[in-house]
């Protein structure tokens, strides 16, 4: 269940919101590497509007860029597991400034994050900061280039950022690996060779063989 402020709590009581997403970018620059945050939003125009971080839980305001750019974004399921999260966000093929995102940056991996913003719609002004619906990374970018007549778009595949823990490190048992660490540890000096080493046990010399793995009863031994 998610928790709502108080603000929202009476805005939702007294059914007068309107729902707007918000798409943070931090791409990166080609050339030097820098990283550049771009936001755009579901709405009208230029605003400044707050969000609440998803990792800080601090507000901030950003700058979000609307007419057009931000078009669809589909379902985030609303899950409390470790299991990887794929959305899709669809962003217009025409406007300058998507396409100077998508071409002109670096966005593969880029971090992401999508948050909703809740409105009065008398006031026009948010209730309560904006709260993070989802946060990964860009995995895919398809950018779709219609025909005449046609209908174009510029799809992102994004995935949450739980697909960490599904990667693999890229250390190994060795000797080089472990000196990285630190210049001093000598635990892995003999890593590459030490199944050759010939241990005597009485009148038998040799190698000695490694165990075979048991097979597990029911899963529990």
């Amino acid at each position: 269940m998610r928790s709502v402020s108080p603000e929202v709590q009476a805005a939702l009581q007294a059914r007068r919101l309107v729902a707007r997403d918000f798409l943070w970018i931090v791409a990166r620059d080609r050339q030097t590497g820098e990283l550049v945050p771009d936001g755009n939003w579901s709405g009208v125009g230029n605003v400044s509007a707050e969000i609440i971080h998803p990792l800080t839980g601090l507000v901030e305001s950003r700058d979000w860029y609307g007419s057009g750019t931000l078009i669809q974004i589909s379902d985030i399921p609303a899950v409390n597991t470790l299991s990887v999260q794929a959305v899709t966000i669809r962003m217009s093929q025409v406007v300058d400034r998507v396409q100077d995102l998508v071409r002109g940056y670096d966005i593969k991996q880029a971090p992401v994050e999508i948050y909703r913003g809740l409105f009065n719609p008398d006031t026009r002004q948010l209730v309560a900061p904006a709260f993070c619906r989802f946060i990964g990374f860009v995995d895919v970018v398809e950018i779709n280039t219609p025909a005449e007549n046609a209908e174009g778009s510029v799809d992102l595949r994004c995935v949450s950022h739980t697909q960490e823990l599904t990667r693999a490190s890229t250390e190994t048992r060795s000797h080089e690996s472990q000196k990285l660490r630190d210049p001093e540890d000598e635990f892995c000096l003999d890593a590459s060779t030490a199944g050759e080493f010939e241990i005597f046990w009485g009148t038998v010399k040799g190698r000695v063989p490694s165990a075979p793995k048991r097979k597990k009863f029911l899963g529990i031994f």
